[in-house]
């Protein structure tokens, strides 16, 4: 049976704000636009995270990441 871990990658694009939280307290706030998005969810998927479901409401973006462990 798999068992699955979970994260979250929060964008606010008109701040430019990024947020990372992952299990274990590990959460990161960032700068940043499209090129630093990309990068952070290709740091993550070099990681064994893969993106489970996205949601976008106006200036907002939220993925919900999944790894399995």
């Amino acid at each position: 049976m798999f068992t699955y871990e979970f994260g979250l990658v929060e964008w606010l694009w008109d701040t430019n704000a990024i947020r990372v939280n992952l299990p274990g307290g590990d959460e990161r706030v960032l700068s940043g636009s499209y090129d630093e998005v990309v990068s952070v969810l290709s740091e993550l998927g070099s990681q064994g995270w893969d993106v489970a479901t996205c949601a976008a409401q106006s200036n907002w973006l939220f993925w919900t990441l999944r790894r399995q462990r």
